[in-house]
């Protein structure tokens, strides 16, 4: 993104900048659909990455779980250090990496190569020249656009990429990128005034926890790792039924918790647990589709949205706090101080 237009500062520009990247990503699907025709699974799947790439692949485990098809995620280093013995020939890598060159995702790509008997690795990273693209039998590219700050149009754009290997394994059918976008459009389109008000409901509460389940995950996990990147700020992800198990005992008047709420498969043990933290004093968000959200709580309605692309949509309230608190913190809004932002060594 050459010109930062209207916006303050690159960070909330690439937030705003979601939407033609969901557009952007859904295009690039249909022009690599050879490359995904190749794509097959004779045994097991495995999806890999770290940070926002390994964030990303939650909608898809999740949907093919459902559709009964064999697959897990897990993150590079570990797979990289514990798990490759694991990995054989007939056995499906998918390596996630939006800039193609984090340290883990290239060295277990690279240990993979060098086998006699291969497995098939799959890569998806934004652009084609980097070393993990160079390494993978297929190679996909999301066409994000070029980004500076914390992941936002690349966890986007990879997302979309990952619904349409979805349906070339079999899981999905759903064409849901336009919903997608459209609904991204309705949440920036007054984007710092939204941020505002997200701080407003924080108000400069200690705790946040962000809780979810199946491929809504992915965004609770993103939400948090952005707030961390971008604001500093400690929040925690969790899978919403482990919070009962234990952190439970955080919820009160100084926990603020933002509740993700996108399948209908456990829309009513979200809103419960919800309510269960408003009745303990907590402040609540919940983010879910057109049903109607917890009485009494700050919420976002997303509209009906694929479960795979869901999760693009629902982060964007997390990353508009992160900016705001940023802003309130004195901070570079999506600069770095400490880390980088595409982590080439462990």
């Amino acid at each position: 993104m050459e010109s930062l237009g209207k916006f303050p500062d690159r960070f909330i520009a690439e937030i705003a900048g979601q939407p033609e990247a969901i557009r952007r990503a859904r295009r690039a699907a249909l022009d690599q659909a050879g490359a995904l025709a190749e794509i097959r699974a004779s045994g097991h799947i495995v999806f890999t990455g770290m940070g926002s790439s390994y964030d990303a692949c939650y909608p898809i485990v999740t949907a093919l779980g459902t559709a009964g098809i064999a697959a897990t995620m897990l993150d590079a280093a570990e797979l990289l250090h514990f798990r490759l013995p694991a990995v054989t020939a007939d056995t499906l890598v998918v390596c996630v990496s939006q800039s193609g060159r984090s340290a883990e995702t290239v060295r277990v790509a690279q240990a993979l190569a060098g086998r006699h008997s291969r497995p098939t690795v799959v890569a998806i990273t934004n652009g084609a020249d980097n070393p993990l693209a160079a390494l993978a039998d297929i190679h996909l590219d999301t066409r994000a656009g070029e980004e500076h700050g914390p992941s936002t149009m690349t966890f986007a754009a990879t997302l979309v990429m990952l619904e349409a290997v979805a349906t070339a394994l079999g899981a999905s059918s759903t064409d849901g990128a336009e919903a997608a976008a459209l609904a991204a459009e309705r949440l920036v389109t007054d984007a710092e005034a939204t941020a505002d008000s997200l701080a407003s409901w924080l108000d400069d509460r200690p705790v946040l926890t962000l809780l979810a389940r199946g491929g809504a995950r992915a965004a609770a996990e993103m939400g948090a790792l952005t707030l961390k990147e971008a604001a500093r700020f400690p929040a925690e992800s969790l899978q919403a039924a482990q919070f009962r198990h234990g952190p439970l005992e955080l919820a009160g008047p100084e926990m603020a918790a933002i509740v993700f709420s996108t399948s209908a498969a456990t829309r009513a043990l979200d809103v419960g647990m919800a309510a269960e933290l408003q009745a303990a004093g907590a402040r609540v968000l919940v983010i879910g589709d057109d049903h109607e959200l917890l009485p009494g709580a700050v919420g976002f309605v997303l509209g009906r949205l694929s479960d795979c692309l869901s999760p693009a949509v629902a982060v964007i309230p997390a990353q508009l706090l992160a900016w705001s608190l940023a802003r309130a913190r004195g901070l570079d809004p999506g600069g770095y101080t400490r880390a980088t932002k595409v982590t080439e060594r462990e």
